[in-house]
């Protein structure tokens, strides 16, 4: 039997077995020899070549039979040269020979990783707004991004909703996609992971499961905190990791909060987990958030070229609205939308009305005798000082920077403000705020002090 001859057969084999059994079983085998009844194939793997002599035997016997081949027995055999070859169900054979409708080993898998957990367009390496809470996770992600030999396994991301985390995992596999279509790249959130193990238990299919998350190049798995509690998943997981660790496979990984305090994961996992690259994506700072509005806005100039936007609305929302990213391109979306369909400028009043069941949920309850109190431990002075009428620069500047972060914290209005810092004028507020935004772009020291402030009223 030629190569040409072997080739036609595979395209039956194709029609019969279907696409994804074709690229996982059919295609890493390689014609080697046709004598005294005896039909020999290279495969990459004795698993591979048990695989295919226990499931499709008999049906290669039988097609190669039906187009008059003398064959008795089929045998596997793996190849001397296999040594420098993957050895996944994904290695390649003969192009020429290959079916032209089935896509490349590299594309099907990343079929699989699309159908599991669709890449979002928007997150990539360019649109992540890069600030100090997130820059070494900016950083380590870009690296493993390269495709280059792995530094740390696994790289490990962790924190809180709407900071970036899934952003940073988008990112990665598109950078990947682009510039290394070489590697098989498998992204999939660990509910899916535990899907495809429940479905692959349930279909006897484990030696597929199995083949097809040990033959990737790089895993990366999406709020592992699920798995926490699920102990079968949990075991198949380990095993998975070990496997592509001991291959040198990049793992990149993500949760909600570190390792060792995810409760109900196995201490086995914690400490695998832990081994590699852990880093933390920090709540956001003001200057952050203010950069993540900044380009959205942008963004939506071109969507609405005539909308108007009044000094001062991004930098209240940065303040604002503190706790979730998410949340916070969220009421920019709906501010622009709702201005663009009412024909409005955007304003401080249109935005607190817009956005005014927002700015409540983001308010986190902060009151104005917190902040009071807070400022006044931060400057050494007494409270009463502070709320009272003197008026000389050590009592006057802290009085002006809680006026400040009330305005920016609180929902009150500027005359409630007033009233609790002992019944001053409403205009009295506006001036201390104004002077405030002035000297925190001039004065470092002022800038520090609101941001460390803003931080301790947060936590």
């Amino acid at each position: 039997m030629t190569q040409e001859q072997w080739g036609a057969l595979r395209q039956e084999l194709f029609k019969t077995v279907g696409q994804n059994n074709f690229k996982t079983w059919i295609e890493p085998i390689e014609f080697s020899d046709l004598s005294d009844g005896v039909v020999t194939f290279n495969v990459p793997t004795n698993f591979i070549g048990n695989y295919v002599s226990q499931n499709y035997g008999d049906l290669i016997l039988h097609q190669m039979t039906r187009s008059g081949h003398a064959v008795q027995r089929v045998h596997f055999a793996v190849a001397a040269n296999t040594a420098a070859r993957p050895s996944a169900p994904s290695a390649t054979c003969t192009p020429a020979a290959a079916p032209s409708a089935t896509p490349s080993p590299v594309s099907e898998t990343r079929d699989l990783a699309m159908t599991g957990a669709p890449l979002d367009a928007r997150f990539t390496f360019d649109s992540f707004v890069v600030g100090k809470p997130n820059e070494l996770a900016n950083a380590a992600a870009r690296r493993v991004a390269e495709g280059g030999p792995v530094t740390f396994n696994p790289l490990f991301l962790y924190g809180g909703v709407g900071l970036g985390k899934t952003h940073l995992m988008h990112a990665i596999a598109w950078e990947l996609q682009t510039h290394r279509p070489d590697l098989n790249v498998l992204y999939l959130s660990a509910e899916q992971f535990m899907y495809r193990f429940v479905q692959a238990l349930r279909d006897r299919k484990m030696m597929d499961f199995k083949e097809l998350f040990r033959s990737v190049d790089v895993l990366m798995v999406d709020d592992v905190q699920f798995i926490a509690g699920k102990d079968s998943t949990q075991e198949e997981f380990f095993h998975t990791f070990n496997a592509l660790v001991d291959q040198n496979k990049q793992i990149i990984i993500s949760a909600d909060r570190a390792p060792g305090e995810i409760k109900d994961l196995e201490d086995r996992i914690k400490s695998r987990l832990q081994c590699g690259l852990v880093v933390d994506l920090h709540p956001t700072d003001y200057e952050l958030r203010l950069g993540i509005l900044q380009s959205k806005v942008e963004s939506y100039r071109a969507q609405y070229p005539d909308l108007q936007l009044a000094d001062g609305v991004i930098e209240f929302l940065a303040h604002r609205i503190s706790t979730n990213v998410r949340v916070l391109e969220g009421a920019l979306t709906r501010l622009f939308a709702f201005a663009s369909l009412v024909g409005r400028e955007i304003t401080m009043e249109l935005t607190q009305d817009c956005l005014s069941d927002v700015l409540r949920a983001s308010e986190r309850k902060i009151s104005v005798e917190e902040i009071q109190r807070k400022v006044a431990e931060h400057y050494n002075i007494r409270l009463s000082d502070m709320i009272g009428p003197k008026r000389v620069r050590s009592f006057a500047r802290p009085r002006q920077i809680a006026m400040y972060l009330c305005k920016q914290m609180t929902s009150r209005s500027l005359p409630e403000i007033g009233r609790r810092f002992g019944g001053r004028d409403h205009t009295t507020v506006m001036h201390g705020v104004k002077r405030v935004e002035e000297l925190r772009t001039q004065d470092a020291q002022i800038s520090d002090d609101l941001e460390l402030l803003r931080r301790a009223l947060e936590a």
